[in-house]
């Protein structure tokens, strides 16, 4: 028994010993991918822009809101990677820039690998590719596996597109596809209880119908037509063909065509394989056949986008995600925290150094409540006389249409997704699931009438419904209320285009949402004009740039799971999220719907 007694308490000691040296070996492996990421970061030495370079656009990765904020993977890094998870659309647009102002960059080289971004993401580098173009440089682009729609779209900027012999162009149009998930509700036994304004607010109908309303149906079919006929008039003059003939063609199954009818159809210039593409670079740079190309990245090329700056300055504040949601509808960054966005506007409002701001809005709304706090800091800062402009970005519909209507002036893209002026609330009853499918009895005792209201998922009586429903159109009235005195417009002018209604960029500047076409460049000289700044004037990121460790570490812990979930959800992963979002706030929502464009 003793030696059994010993051989036991031995083996416990080898286990802990062989468990403490695998976590001292992980820790190691941590630190060299901290280190790693650190040197990955803002202190990673640029390329040096010799004679005859060539800026690259790799349109391999996702294309984020802000350059220096791009969390490595841990995973990525423990296992030999750490490549960036996506480029900033700032160090895109400053890149671009710079490399027409600079002697030493021949041209630009897209580099079509099927890049992930929204219609208005793409519209912002697309206006830089031309504005790039009149400094008389030259542009080429290259798929060589393929050039899928959101590529070809930058690609037909070009002066030149080339494909590999054996390459696929896919051009197919827009389309929305939402699921409606009344019935499987149904069957688990669950109600969805809704009071909501607008009868475009169509954030709730999957949990509530069993098909799309003919109002969700008509606001789709307009702001993707818009959307759509924008891109497609953009690539076919850019390709010097007919609208008509190009919409026509992308009915035709395009990745189906050999290159020599992609030829034939004007859509590419050009076929070559990879080192061919090489040699014609190598042609166009005067660069020696044996000798290296001498490609630039953005990061090279983009100015130092998160410097601090001494002075008079203009303020550009990023809001971008869900309000008071953790996370953004489509992807693992951080969402908006409407408390710690109120008091970094509050701090630049005292700042006499601050002479004015731009609002850079990317939400499609959130917390009513936490959008009513937005607003009133923005309000704040207007009232210590220093303008402010909203760059609009991808989206800015309902909450985030709410935190920029206050604005002076308001900047959005011609694709750029907003309005959803309207308000919701919903809440689950699971009376039927608990009481019937499960068995189990709810008892409760309660003092006064509605004591349980919402316990435990109960049915919520009329005259509950009915005060719910008052608060919600308490709230419409306050967020129609918003947009008027922002707008400088009548709230019956407001109501009439409202309604939960989700508008395009080029439809909302017709009806008044918003003032100019433009990005974040366009916003920033507004505001410096008005506070009378001349034309050398400097901005300022704000909120500062999360620390690099701490974002890899948020970003790992987020991916893993999400990574895992997205995979066994497929199509519905959104739509989970979304009801996540519904059902674990406190707070009527001013959110739109995240309906899934293919684009």
């Amino acid at each position: 028994m003793m030696k059994k007694f010993i051989l036991i308490v031995c083996g416990s000691f080898v286990g802990a010993f062989l468990a403490f040296m695998f976590f001292m070996f992980a820790a190691m492996l941590m630190s060299f991918a901290i280190m790693g990421s650190m040197s990955m970061g803002s202190g990673k030495p640029k390329a040096k822009v010799s004679k005859h370079s060539i800026l690259k656009l790799d349109l391999g990765t996702d294309i984020s809101e802000r350059g220096g904020n791009d969390a490595i993977d841990m995973l990525s890094l423990l296992q030999g990677g750490g490549m960036p998870v996506s480029t900033g659309l700032n160090t895109l647009v400053s890149a671009i820039k710079n490399a027409a102002d600079n002697d030493k960059v021949d041209g630009i080289y897209i580099e079509c690998n099927g890049v992930s971004a929204a219609p208005a993401t793409l519209q912002t580098v697309r206006r830089s590719l031309k504005e790039f173009k009149k400094s008389g440089k030259w542009i080429v682009a290259y798929g060589y596996e393929g050039i899928n729609q959101a590529d070809y779209y930058l690609a037909s900027v070009a002066d030149s597109i080339y494909i590999n012999p054996v390459g696929a162009l896919d051009l197919h149009g827009m389309a929305s596809v939402t699921p409606y998930m009344k019935k499987l509700f149904d069957k688990v036994g669950v109600e969805m209880q809704v009071v909501r304004v607008g009868s475009f607010k169509s954030a709730v109908e999957p949990y509530m119908l069993d098909d799309m309303s003919e109002a969700n149906r008509l606001q789709q079919e307009h702001y993707l037509g818009a959307l759509w006929k924008d891109m497609l008039d953009s690539i076919a003059a850019d390709r010097k063909l007919q609208p008509t003939a190009l919409n026509s063609l992308c009915d035709s199954v395009i990745m189906t065509f050999q290159p020599v009818r992609l030829f034939q159809e004007k859509l590419v210039d050009k076929v070559a394989y990879k080192y061919e593409m090489e040699d014609i670079l190598r042609k166009r740079t005067q660069t020696k056949k044996d000798d290296d190309l001498n490609y630039i990245d953005p990061e090279d090329l983009a100015d130092d986008l998160e410097a601090e700056v001494f002075g008079d300055h203009i303020a550009v504040v990023y809001a971008v995600g869900g309000i008071d949601d953790g996370t953004s509808p489509t992807s693992t960054d951080q969402g908006i925290v409407s408390a710690d966005l109120c008091e970094t506007i509050h701090k630049l409002m005292d700042d006499d150094d601050v002479k004015g701001m731009v609002l850079r809005v990317n939400s499609p709304g959130g917390s009513a409540f936490g959008s009513e706090q937005i607003w009133k800091a923005v309000m704040d800062f207007k009232a210590k006389g220093k303008p402010v402009a909203v760059s609009m970005g991808d989206y800015a519909a309902s909450g985030g249409y709410y935190i920029s209507c206050c604005a002076d002036r308001i900047f959005a893209e011609r694709t750029t997704i907003t309005g959803s002026i309207g308000i919701f609330g919903m809440i689950p009853c699971f009376n039927e699931l608990i009481e019937n499918k499960l068995g189990v009895h709810m008892a409760s005792v309660k003092t006064n009438e509605n004591g349980d209201m919402g316990a435990m998922g109960k049915k919520l009586t009329p005259a509950q419904l009915a005060a719910l429903q008052n608060m919600v159109n308490q709230g419409y009235e306050l967020f129609t209320k918003r947009c008027a005195d922002g707008r400088h417009v009548a709230q019956d002018s407001i109501k009439k285009i409202a309604e939960g209604r989700v508008w395009d960029g080029i439809t909302a500047k017709q009806i008044g949402l918003v003032d100019d076409f433009g990005g974040i460049r366009e916003a920033v000289a507004w505001v410096a004009n008005k506070a009378k700044l001349g034309k050398d004037y400097k901005t300022q990121n704000y909120p500062a740039i999360e620390d690099q460790f701490m974002a890899m570490l948020d970003k790992y812990m987020v991916t893993r799971y999400e990574t895992k979930l997205q995979g066994e959800m497929g199509v519905l992963y959104d739509w989970h999220k979304q009801l996540q979002r519904i059902l674990g706030r406190d707070h009527i929502l001013c959110l739109m719907p995240v309906e899934e464009i293919e684009f």
